[in-house]
């Protein structure tokens, strides 16, 4: 199956673009199916140096970001803020081709890269905020110890990986390889104290000929810290939920406990108190609904595709998951809804926890 993907997205794509020559695409973005639907839009990670060649599914790099911005300044698309987008949504008073963009989990590339271009564009933005990292000035380990066997994958021979609880012998060239490696990576570190597990991403970085102070110091796969989510909060910037340790836990307390201390930071940090939400990595589960409900979030949005309509669940909130793969025409055709069935259609590609 996966080798007709790439046959199967040139059709779908020669398609939506001829539907925009013959002028469908205004059609729909104006029609009233569409004004009554919301375009959530999802990101992650906006990269910083090269973590959009790594993995394009969660890292978009800068210049096509701009590209996106630019479709909706020149598409005469409303930008909303999430609040209001919400708002309008449950009281059927969207204006024409209303969107929304959120950006999930906090990451200072958001602070570097993705916010002065929104700037500049005058877009407002949220931010699904996972906070306990905010305050530890460390890289996420999974994902900066993925990213470091990918960037090292041709100085690794053998079993030097075993004695971090990797299979011998495994192949750093291809995907399977590399996930069986950060698996074992991971479980292994997972027994180790905080200090000792960076140990292991210290040498990663010496082995890439790296001086690991300055790695640490281009905060790649690091959180904002309060003061910038302080800054960017009175700048303008919606910061949201996203639970305080990325994770839902399926037990009442535990989960309650999450959305609790995820508010008092984002309460702290910005004096404002949230009351809307983005599961983390897309894991949601209906016994979440009636908790999300005890803890008075308004809202709550997913990563499956598609527009939000007055007919979805107000905590189960559709969204458009941009990510680096998608050309202009995909992104153009989403927007205006034309795409969101072909794009349900296609196998979805993991994308990495951050947690």
């Amino acid at each position: 199956m996966d080798s007709a993907l790439p046959m199967i997205r040139g059709i779908k794509q020669r398609v939506l673009r001829t539907l925009k020559v013959l002028g469908l695409h205004g059609e729909w973005s104006n029609s009233r199916w569409r004004r009554g639907r919301l375009a959530i839009l999802c990101y992650h990670g906006t990269a910083v140096e090269d973590e959009h060649e790594w993995n394009p599914e969660l890292y978009m790099d800068v210049a096509r970001l701009e590209e996106r911005l630019k479709i909706l300044s020149d598409g005469g698309y409303n930008v909303l803020p999430l609040g209001e987008a919400i708002r309008c949504l449950s009281e059927k008073c969207l204006p024409p081709q209303s969107v929304a963009l959120t950006f999930d989990d906090g990451g200072y590339d958001f602070c570097l890269r993705a916010f002065p271009l929104l700037k500049r564009y005058g877009f407002p933005a949220t931010v699904y905020l996972t906070t306990y990292f905010c305050y530890r000035a460390r890289p996420i380990f999974p994902l900066c110890t993925y990213y470091l066997l990918w960037k090292a994958r041709d100085s690794f021979r053998g079993d030097e990986l075993r004695d971090w609880g990797c299979p011998a012998n495994l192949n750093l060239h291809n995907g399977s390889g590399v996930t069986t490696a950060v698996n074992g990576i991971v479980a292994h570190a997972n027994q180790l104290a905080p200090a000792e597990r960076h140990t292991i991403v210290e040498q990663l970085v010496e082995r890439l000929g790296l001086d690991y102070d300055a790695f640490l110091r281009k905060r790649l796969f690091q959180l904002m810290n309060p003061e910038e989510i302080t800054r960017l909060a009175s700048d303008g910037v919606d910061f949201q939920l996203h639970t305080h340790r990325h994770r839902v836990p399926k037990e009442h307390d535990l989960f309650v406990d999450e959305i609790a201390e995820n508010r008092r930071c984002i309460l702290e940090m910005t004096g404002v108190d949230a009351i809307h939400f983005c599961y983390p990595s897309g894991v949601y589960d209906p016994v979440f609904l009636p908790w999300l409900s005890e803890q008075r979030v308004v809202s709550a949005t997913t990563c499956e595709g598609g527009l939000a309509s007055i007919q979805d669940h107000p905590l189960l909130l559709p969204r458009i998951v941009d990510t680096g793969r998608m050309s202009p025409i995909e992104f153009e055709s989403a927007l205006a809804g034309i795409s969101v069935s072909l794009v349900r259609r296609l196998p979805k590609r993991q994308a990495v926890r951050t947690s």
